[in-house]
């Protein structure tokens, strides 16, 4: 099976979202005459008075911001959601829509505006989590909240428009797309097996070691069997966890540690500053027993072969099913070795 997967063309499931996406490991040896981005090698100041995410800048709606030491988070001043929409439903034949409101916030990571999470000390990771932890128990105890997604996007091109360190945190009165297969297929499993899929898959990765590129104490970053980007990886708690509320102090410390460390080695691939983007899955806060879930987090990022070239999702991508070339146990080797 080994010879196979890495010489033939294949499909591989995802078990946590019900899709499979195609493997071709033959067409990583072709030319490459694509797309070649720019490599963003501009140093950046440790205070941008043209930012407006630097402590003490004025935000785009006349707020100024707090000389924050630390971590900083407000309101989106854009927010893709509304809190006060109205409730309301349209249901015309084929035409239908309802009403989505919620909660957006920025999170500062750091005052440094030259840094990103790969340059911060695992200290200062860790405040970045306890906000999160803050964040996810405060926007989750809102009635009307009964989803908080924490994500990062890291670079232009990955539709970054401000390079200060930050990520957002979207909450929302119904469950989305990516949670809603992710919360159907892990509780089918647990009804079904008793114990979480996650926990199941992570032990049959730790006894194979041919994905895993670095553990601790009480997690583990690997390269998933499904992944779908290049080096798309995925941080999991070894213990069967629902949410970041269910960290300790210690656990707390390991999972920063574990954000340093695929970052500083994303950082280190290509010798640049490594686009991405990053979100923790976990339980909804909608009050019903979520024990089937075990949280994680995932990188989805798009370098295929160097800092200047990337993964593009077209053509059969875009309407049949995902497709990577390089399989996931080359890149976990890649990124192991680092």
């Amino acid at each position: 099976m080994e010879t196979e997967l890495k010489e033939f063309s294949h499909k591989r499931f995802n078990p946590l979202t019900g899709e499979w996406v195609l493997v071709s490991p033959h067409r990583s040896k072709r030319p490459w005459q694509g797309q070649q981005e720019e490599t963003n090698t501009e140093t950046r100041p440790s205070h941008d008075p043209s930012c407006y995410l630097c402590a003490g800048n004025t935000r785009a709606n006349g707020e100024k911001n707090p000389d924050y030491k630390e971590t900083f988070v407000f309101v989106n001043d854009f927010s893709a959601l509304q809190e006060n929409t109205p409730s309301f439903k349209v249901e015309e034949g084929l035409f239908k829509a309802e009403s989505e409101s919620g909660i957006c916030k920025v999170v500062c990571f750091s005052p440094d505006h030259s840094k990103s999470l790969a340059d911060m000390q695992i200290t200062a990771i860790e405040k970045v989590v306890k906000l999160w932890q803050q964040e996810f128990r405060d926007l989750g105890s809102n009635p009307k909240i009964n989803y908080v997604q924490i994500f990062e996007n890291k670079g232009s091109i990955m539709g970054c428009s401000n390079p200060h360190p930050h990520g957002q945190i979207w909450s929302q009165n119904t469950l989305p797309n990516e949670v809603v297969k992710k919360d159907n297929n892990q509780k089918t499993y647990f009804a079904s097996k008793g114990v979480s899929l996650l926990t199941d898959y992570l032990n049959q990765e730790l006894r194979e070691n041919e994905r895993i590129i670095y553990q601790n104490e009480n997690f583990v970053i690997l390269i998933p069997f499904w992944a779908v980007w290049p080096y798309e990886t995925m941080i999991i708690p070894k213990t069967h966890q629902v949410d970041i509320l269910s960290l300790d102090s210690k656990q707390t410390t390991d999972f920063a540690h574990a954000i340093s460390v695929i970052t500083g080695k994303y950082d280190r691939l290509f010798n640049t500053s490594f686009p991405y983007s990053s979100g923790i899955h976990q339980a909804p806060t909608n009050g019903l027993n979520n024990d089937h879930w075990h949280w994680h987090m995932s990188f989805y990022p798009p370098l295929l072969r160097s800092a200047t070239v990337k993964k593009f999702m077209v053509g059969y991508e875009m309407f049949a099913s995902p497709q990577r070339d390089i399989t996931a146990e080359s890149a976990a080797a890649i990124l192991k070795d680092l």
